[in-house]
């Protein structure tokens, strides 16, 4: 069974950088896109980010370019790096692979607040 984890996030405050760390179980990890996605209180889950198998990536506009991934395919992993994180970047975060039906972390609560 397939399993996505994510690491990170907690407190951050305004100003600071925030990072989160997903780990994939997927042996065929390489081939597969990744991407990141956020819900916020109240609010519908959005798209924030993906990088492709091929390293291409692509990002939510309202990042405003503060946001960068990384991949590391021997470690199955895949970072989101926020720069000058803001109140409205808190949010629970969930990391996917193979769209919506696809698979998706249980989600990393991620606050910014001073």
């Amino acid at each position: 069974q397939v399993q996505l984890v994510e690491s990170g996030g907690g407190l951050v405050r305004p100003g600071e950088a925030l990072r989160l760390t997903c780990t994939s179980s997927e042996m065929d990890f390489e081939a597969k896109s990744l991407e990141w996605w956020r819900q916020a209180p109240g609010k519908e889950r959005e798209w924030v980010a993906r990088m492709t198998s091929g390293w291409n990536t692509y990002y939510a506009p309202f990042l405003q370019g503060r946001a960068s991934l990384y991949r590391d395919n021997r470690l199955r992993t895949v970072d989101l790096r926020v720069r000058d994180a803001r109140p409205e970047d808190t949010a629970v975060y969930f990391c996917n692979t193979g769209g919506q039906s696809g698979h998706w972390g249980q989600g990393i609560q991620v606050t910014v607040s001073s």
